[in-house]
């Protein structure tokens, strides 16, 4: 029997006003134990209500049977399945099993779209981001590309992004912004969005989920015209994929995602069916400053606040910060090396001398009113210090600036 403690859980759980912090995939393991099922099924009807504690209800009141009752429901978001990451397309390939589908890794916004028409023909679509949210009037161009599909019923998962007319993408905040906010009367002053999909979980009344990626996409296409299909290679040769993932560089796109063939949608869930790969930019930086860590880094410098050199000025140009990347090992030694090149501090951060060279990789450059440059690394992380580099040797901001993002319209 359950203590005072346990029951007070179990009830905020099952009425979905617990915060305790855990995440999603423990407290899934948790509920299969309590009510003796296994974690398979409750993980799907999680995917399939979107709540966990609607799960856990099921489970713990009918077990096995009433877990198998959910199925997809067309206007209900489920979670979107997620990609792993790989460093290059041979390894993605290996992973993903040889022969895959190599597909355009766009640096969009994902959408999850739901079609529905009544008994009239009339259509319904709702639109949904990754993390859940119904932008569905801010979009009325993508609603009405989706409304011209030859489908009574779908559940499609694709990328908007904001394209030039020559076909490469806008800067990824034109995009973002243009997913934030409606459109005015007459639709004008703002960037249209185009949709790519490149999957399909619902279709005319059957759950496609089960399914192998090669007969989903066979579905998707089935009824998807091809300017709105993710552009998509099927292939077991290295070197065919990575001609294709350097055909996606060149137009502007981020990478591409490397699918097995044989993988069924796994919602919510990061696994080895899809590999994202991305080519890795590196620059050498100058540390400008470094701020104290906090939890398990406490007593750590760790925060870096990096520079690329400025020509004109002889001075440098902060493109933001960075503490991913630090082993304890690299911890220790740039707190010692740091603090012997101490100029000034405050009472969070010890400003250096700029004369640490530290290779920096990152996905792109983007547009940022924070820092001088107008520009910011996204995803910036820490290879290694370059010691044997001086601070005259590192990147220039022009050389960031030629990654960056065009501007004009």
């Amino acid at each position: 029997m359950a203590t005072s403690d346990e029951q007070y859980f179990l009830v905020r759980l099952l009425s979905g006003e617990l915060r305790q912090g855990a995440l999603d995939g423990v407290m899934t393991d948790a509920v299969a134990k309590a009510a003796e099922v296994p974690v398979a099924e409750v993980r799907r009807a999680v995917m399939l209500s979107g709540s966990l504690a609607v799960a856990a209800q099921a489970a713990l009141g009918g077990g096995s049977a009433a877990l198998s009752g959910f199925g997809l429901q067309v206007g209900r978001p489920l979670k979107p399945m997620l990609a792993a990451s790989e460093a290059s397309i041979d390894e993605a390939l290996t992973k993903a099993g040889g022969q895959a589908a190599v597909e355009w890794k766009l640096d969009g916004v994902r959408v999850q779209a739901h079609v529905s028409r009544d008994e009239a023909g009339g259509a319904s679509v709702r639109l949904f981001t990754r993390s859940l949210d119904d932008i569905t009037d801010r979009l009325p161009e993508v609603v009405t590309a989706m409304t011209e599909l030859p489908v009574r019923d779908a559940v499609f998962d694709g990328e908007l992004i904001a394209l030039r007319p020559d076909g490469r993408p806008y800067a990824f905040q034109d995009t973002a912004s243009r997913a934030a906010s409606e459109v005015d009367a007459h639709g004008a002053g703002k960037v249209p969005l185009s949709a790519f999909l490149f999957d399909v979980l619902h279709l005319d009344g059957t759950d496609l989920l089960d399914l192998p990626d090669a007969e989903r996409h066979a579905a998707l296409a089935s009824v998807v015209p091809a300017a709105m299909l993710m552009p998509r290679l099927v292939t077991a040769d290295p070197d065919e994929a990575t001609a294709f993932f350097q055909d996606a560089v060149k137009r502007g796109h981020e990478g591409v995602v490397v699918k097995s063939l044989a993988t069924p949608y796994a919602a919510g869930r990061r696994g080895a069916g899809w590999i994202k790969v991305k080519p890795r930019h590196t620059l050498d930086l100058v540390v400008l400053a470094v701020e104290w860590g906090h939890g398990r880094r406490n007593g750590w410098l760790s925060n870096l606040h990096l520079g690329a050199r400025d020509p004109e000025t002889g001075g440098w140009v902060m493109l933001g910060k960075t503490f991913k990347g630090l082993t304890d090992e690299l911890l220790t030694w740039q707190t010692e090396k740091l603090l012997s090149l101490e100029d000034h501090r405050d009472d969070w951060t010890v400003y250096v001398h700029p004369e640490l060279v530290v290779e920096i990789a990152f996905d792109g450059v983007q547009r940022s009113p924070r820092y001088p440059g107008g520009v910011a690394l996204r995803f910036a992380r820490v290879l290694r210090y370059r010691e044997d580099k001086a601070a005259s040797e590192a990147d220039t901001i022009e050389t960031v600036l030629a990654l960056a993002p065009l501007t004009d319209d």
